[in-house]
């Protein structure tokens, strides 16, 4: 069973089968022997660091399958700190900021109600995936029997982080917002996620953001349900936030995914932003206050991005698709931004992680910044036309991708993620799924004509390609 719950980044499954309280408890016992043995192999001997912080969200399954999860950690031997419902950021803020060797989140993102699963940290909130870490897990997980082990007795600490939390998100609000100099009214949807938990605890509880107006939507994640399905990269989950945004006069609107660790955003007309559209407005803000630094880009990202931080005095970075090497990339190269067309947005001052919260801060701070609409900020990174992903169905993937190379012998190809074909005037990256007979296409060009011409082209020597 735990073959068909592992998965590339973290665990994840439909409950009760195949995720169960037997396999969460394997896995919280594994997690806690690789967690403090790592420690250990990194010559960490203090005390906090045999806590792990474990966080969950608002499914229905949640609360049994953290609990079985901290069991089995226990078991092992390890101490457990309950931070409780939260987002999945907020497990990232935890670890670092109460010096413990890694934390997990019970949660499936975006997935539908009736899937479960497991985000893995280890110490300061280096990310677990199968090539660092998960694959050590799921072995020693595969070990432990609880009819076979004498439970080590660790302890359980039920301890609440919201005010450090909040603090530090904050942090990255512009002071105007925080007094109420400036006033931005915004949408959000929470998805019936985290979000719901997260935006009332960390900008309206306390000493509220008097600058911040929200038009709620999709707050409540009491029934585990969703109205919509939790992802915002799919458009037509924005309805609701794009209508609102229009409805009710808003200079912006957010949508959340299901553990409000990734967003979308849309302008003043309801209009979707493409996340490295975002990632480059973004980006000339911190660089007008640390000229010169580097900012980390998703290799599907629109040119314009790098164009962008280049113009503004930057360095761009390009890094293969997905958090593992986003964060491992923001991290070496000391870069104090990144950003991924799935929504994930990373920031050097929150431990090289990525966090929705801190997102939404940056892109209100951003507006009250300017008297221009969202629309106009977002203008000069219009600068090309593109495919967006689109999905092709083919039985061999390497073929595939060796037949597209051969069929441009003068462009310029990078093998970083799949295949970056290089042309005269237009692009395109063509990526193998990690779990599915699917390869992943985006390209762009100078204008929309051209890319569906050159759409038709690159889609010969790809398959059949998937309808929406």
């Amino acid at each position: 069973m735990l073959g068909k719950v592992f998965k590339a980044y973290d665990v994840r499954a439909t409950y009760p089968k195949p995720l169960s309280k037997k396999l969460a408890w394997q896995i919280g016992y594994g997690t806690a022997q690789y967690l403090l043995e790592s420690a250990v192999e990194e010559g960490h001997d203090e005390p906090m660091m045999r806590h792990i912080v474990v966080g969950r969200d608002m499914r229905t399954s949640s609360p049994e399958l953290s609990e079985a999860l901290m069991t089995g950690m226990r078991d092992f031997g390890a101490s457990v700190i309950d931070v409780g419902l939260v987002d999945t950021p907020f497990i990232y803020f935890a670890i670092n900021h109460l010096g413990c060797c890694g934390g997990v989140q019970t949660t499936a993102s975006h997935n539908p109600a009736n899937y479960n699963g497991f985000k893995i940290s280890k110490i300061a909130a280096k990310p677990v995936g199968m090539t660092s870490g998960l694959a050590d897990i799921r072995r020693l997980a595969a070990m432990a029997a609880a009819d076979k082990i004498v439970p080590a007795g660790g302890r359980l600490e039920v301890r609440d982080v919201w005010d450090a939390y909040r603090e530090h998100v904050r942090a990255f609000l512009d002071p105007q917002l925080v007094d109420g100099s400036r006033t931005i009214k915004v949408a959000i949807d929470a998805s019936n996620g985290m979000a719901g938990t997260m935006v009332p605890k960390v900008f309206q509880e306390g000493e509220p953001v008097r600058g911040l107006q929200i038009v709620p939507i999709n707050f409540d994640n009491s029934t585990g349900e969703f109205v919509h399905e939790p992802n915002p990269l799919v458009e037509a989950n924005l309805a609701q936030v794009r209508e609102a945004v229009v409805r009710e006069g808003c200079q912006a609107g957010l949508c959340f995914d299901g553990d409000a660790d990734r967003c979308m955003v849309v302008d003043e007309r309801g209009e979707p932003i493409g996340c490295d559209l975002v990632t480059a407005w973004l980006a000339q803000r911190m660089l007008q206050r640390e000229t010169g630094s580097r900012i980390v880009y998703d290799l599907r990202s629109s040119h314009s991005l790098p164009e962008m931080v280049s113009e503004a005095g930057g360095t761009p970075v390009k890094s293969r698709v997905g958090h593992v090497f986003m964060k491992e990339m923001l991290r070496a190269e000391n870069a104090i931004f990144g950003g991924e067309l799935s929504g994930h947005f990373y920031f050097r001052d929150n431990f090289n992680a990525d966090s929705g919260a801190i997102a939404f801060a940056c892109v209100i701070s951003a507006l009250a910044e300017s008297e221009e609409p969202m629309s106009s900020l977002i203008a000069p990174a219009r600068r090309y036309a593109q495919s967006g992903e689109i999905n092709f169905e083919t039985e061999d993937k390497e073929m595939a991708l060796d037949d597209l190379k051969r069929a441009y012998p003068t462009a310029q190809i990078d093998d970083l993620d799949g295949i970056t074909v290089v042309a005269d005037g237009w692009w395109c990256n063509v990526r193998p799924s990690n779990t599915e007979p699917l390869l992943r296409l985006n390209l762009e060009g100078p204008d929309a004509e051209t890319v569906d011409r050159l759409v038709d082209e690159v889609s010969q020597h790809l398959g059949t390609r998937v309808a929406h």
